[in-house]
């Protein structure tokens, strides 16, 4: 098979998790266990470290990596999901995985993954470790997929492990309320092994002090210490807890050297050592654009509180879901004096634009409706005057479409 027809038949075969929602994640670890032997464990083969949380854990995954390639070091990045190509997930030092790699893999590997019935991420997995087992990593940031404790990364024994923060998302799989959630998260917390908390909430405290005391793991608190302000090329005001999160695990990391310097000149340069996309990213000026992949209540709050800050004229939203978004507890952050435009993202989740624009309404939010992402977009930008704002958002699969 070429690439692409390797892709066509990873997206098209295999149950995957971003486009069928709850129905591919698998609630065990016996796949990815079983494809490890296959692959002589890998995971076993290079030091890491694990990363979870329900907003952030993409952004801190990228500052980790950069950080570490300023120090020098053969850094791996497994994160997910992509935006634009496939091997954005498996990258070295900010290079993404050859395609002829995945392409072989897949070849090799694709009789096990039928007989065997591996959802598409346990796929990915296997072969983000293999490769960086292959290559010789001197360290892996290893982001996980979803929840923690039965997530396919959580076979690793990371050097240091970071918990971004707790929110609700994913409650269909992961529970309903945060102290359930943090549960799951703090199923990533290794004996021994130190652990970082980005942002300490009141109703998730006790369970992570309590999982680290079981695991005899140290545990630290990021707004506890007295940390210096740095400054990072990720825009957003949510990315300083971000980075408070990031500094406190490079100083628990053992075995590495990391200066002062490594860390600023990391958080400087994230978005050119990794290549991240779609955080608080700017697509235009006059009218300012901008993209950002936060999904739920606790990552749009953030970025509306950014956007009122802004001092536009006006603001135009181009808004999109999927469809397993608890929409009631997003929707009532949205200021009713905007202008929307409503819009389905390409995908078979993709929130019907005609039941979010109905949805909208009851809480005042008024717009019309557009089939395409691009084509709300470029309403917007016909709409809009010089002074004014556009935000293009509600998923990742909208910000998949603009960047």
């Amino acid at each position: 098979m070429t690439y692409k027809e390797t892709l066509d038949w990873m997206f098209q075969q295999l149950p995957m998790y971003q486009q069928k929602g709850t129905s591919a994640y698998k609630d065990k670890l016996d796949n990815i266990l079983s494809f490890s032997e296959v692959l002589e464990n890998p995971h076993n083969q290079f030091k890491s470290i694990h990363v979870a949380g329900t907003n952030g854990k993409g952004s801190s995954s990228h500052m980790l990596a950069s950080i570490l390639q300023e120090a020098g070091y053969k850094v791996g990045l497994y994160t997910s999901p992509h935006l634009k190509d496939f091997r954005e997930r498996i990258k070295i030092n900010g290079k993404s995985i050859g395609k002829k790699y995945v392409k072989d893999f897949v070849k090799k590997h694709k009789t096990f993954f039928e007989w065997n019935k591996l959802s598409f991420f346990e796929m990915t997995v296997g072969m983000a470790f293999r490769y960086f087992a292959d290559e010789k990593v001197d360290i892996a940031v290893v982001e996980v997929g979803l929840g923690g404790r039965l997530d396919s990364t959580n076979i690793i024994t990371p050097e240091a492990s970071l918990i971004t923060n707790i929110g609700l998302d994913h409650t269909q799989v992961l529970g309903n309320t945060l102290e359930k959630i943090a549960l799951e998260k703090a199923g990533i917390i290794k004996r021994g092994i130190p652990i970082v908390i980005s942002e300490k909430q009141q109703e998730t405290e006790g369970i992570f002090k309590l999982i680290s005391g079981q695991k005899r793991s140290k545990i630290v608190f990021a707004e506890e210490l007295s940390l210096k302000e740095y400054k990072t090329d990720l825009l957003g005001n949510y990315q300083k807890k971000n980075c408070s999160g990031v500094v406190a695990l490079i100083k628990e990391l053992k075995g590495f050297s990391v200066k002062e310097e490594h860390i600023r000149s990391g958080l400087k340069k994230c978005v050119v050592n990794t290549g991240i996309l779609g955080r608080w990213q700017v697509l235009g000026n006059n009218p300012t654009i901008i993209c950002d992949t936060a999904h739920n209540r606790e990552g749009l709050d953030l970025i509306l509180k950014q956007i009122a800050n802004h001092k536009a004229s006006k603001v135009h939203f181009v808004l999109g879901f999927v469809n397993d978004k608890d929409l009631e507890d997003i929707l009532c952050l949205f200021p009713t004096d905007a202008v929307y435009y409503f819009v389905q993202p390409n995908v078979a989740r993709g929130l019907d634009v005609m039941e979010l624009k109905d949805r909208a309404f009851r809480f005042g939010l008024t717009g019309e409706a557009y089939k395409s992402v691009k084509m709300g977009l470029k309403n917007a930008k016909n709409s809009a005057k010089r002074d004014d704002f556009i935000y293009v958002g509600g998923s990742t699969f909208v910000v998949a479409e603009v960047v």
